[in-house]
């Protein structure tokens, strides 16, 4: 959208360093002043209503994307879909891209409730785009959206984007058609030429997502398909070895599929907690010794993880959360996305 001429705001979560991340209008950040000043203005409310410290955010977002002057947001959901605090706009276009059980705890256990809930930012006579290939998953959203009335786009199952593209792997590939039919259907005069999604979509890049740094390699994987397009990104990259990995990951997610599927793709693997994680999503590490096959060591210390993580390493792998990653950053000079 930027490439076709407009002044674009971009809105994602959760941010890896600094919270200005989130919101930025044509690739700026919100500046530290404003963001204090949104902040002191809207603070009666936030602690009026109780709100979340991301239904905060998003009010300081949108904000900040009118006073920016900002013609169209890019809007990435939350939690779910149906009760997000992003679900308060009126989208010209809404789309999901996949479904995977995440966020059980909140969602639900099983895809149906969980395609059910992102389906909920399906709207009326609004465009709403799949990207999602299981064809049963497909049914699920497709079902829900057209009960709330939108006007229903599939991306055909195996379609992938083969033009040049600026983030690497195949569900990047996957992600690009996804945008392309998002594009597509874009009202006009808003809607961007070809060339524009080209250029656009080959300058594309989002810092921790398989993000190949000299010798170090960031991804946020944390969930089952991410880390399996991980582990395809790894066999497919031309990585320098051996390949050691720092893996930290909140308690709430699939520990045992993760490592099961990424431990085989790396010469060497600790295991640590993130720094910023919070207190209430530490993993305890007990069960560690459950799994001896898979030849991992634990390091209390993340620091001191991340010291034995890099001796002797042709690549430095850092995933599992977006803390892991942020943290890891932080301590890095000139690597965290704001500088």
């Amino acid at each position: 959208m930027r490439r076709a001429g407009h002044r674009v705001g971009l809105y994602i979560s959760p941010h890896l360093v600094d919270v200005r991340e989130r919101m930025s209008v044509d690739s700026q950040p919100i500046p530290v002043d404003a963001f204090c000043s949104w902040t002191e203005h809207l603070a009666d409310a936030i602690e009026r209503t109780n709100a979340s410290f991301f239904e905060s955010t998003t009010a300081i977002a949108f904000a900040d994307f009118a006073a920016r002057g900002a013609e169209i947001a890019v809007i990435e959901v939350g939690l779910g879909g149906r009760l997000d605090s992003t679900n308060v706009i009126d989208p010209m276009v809404s789309c999901v891209t996949s479904v995977s059980l995440d966020h059980t705890a909140y969602l639900g256990d099983s895809l149906e409730s969980i395609a059910r809930e992102k389906a909920g930012i399906a709207k009326a006579g609004r465009p709403f785009v799949i990207g999602e290939s299981d064809p049963a998953v497909v049914r699920m959203l497709q079902a829900a959206a057209e009960q709330s009335g939108a006007h229903v786009h599939v991306v055909e199952a195996g379609s992938v984007y083969n033009g040049a593209l600026g983030i690497s792997g195949w569900p990047q590939r996957r992600n690009a058609a996804t945008a392309q039919a998002v594009l597509g259907v874009v009202p006009e005069p808003l809607r961007p030429s070809r060339l524009a999604m080209a250029e656009g979509l080959a300058a594309a890049w989002l810092p921790g997502r398989f993000d190949r740094r000299g010798r170090w390699l960031f991804d946020v994987a944390h969930n089952a398909s991410a880390v399996s397009a991980l582990a395809d990104g790894i066999r497919e990259a031309d990585l320098c070895r051996p390949i050691h990995a720092l893996v930290g990951m909140l308690s709430d997610k699939d520990w045992e599929t993760f490592l099961t599927t990424l431990r085989p793709e790396v010469d060497a693997m600790w295991i640590s907690t993130p720094p910023s994680a919070p207190l209430n999503r530490r993993t305890d590490f007990s069960w560690v010794q459950q799994y001896s096959a898979l030849d991992l060591e634990f390091e209390a210390d993340f620091d001191e993880a991340l010291e034995q993580a890099e001796k002797g390493a042709g690549t430095v792998l850092v995933t599992g959360s977006f803390h892991t990653v942020g943290d890891v950053m932080s301590r890095l000079p000139g690597f965290a996305p704001l500088g």
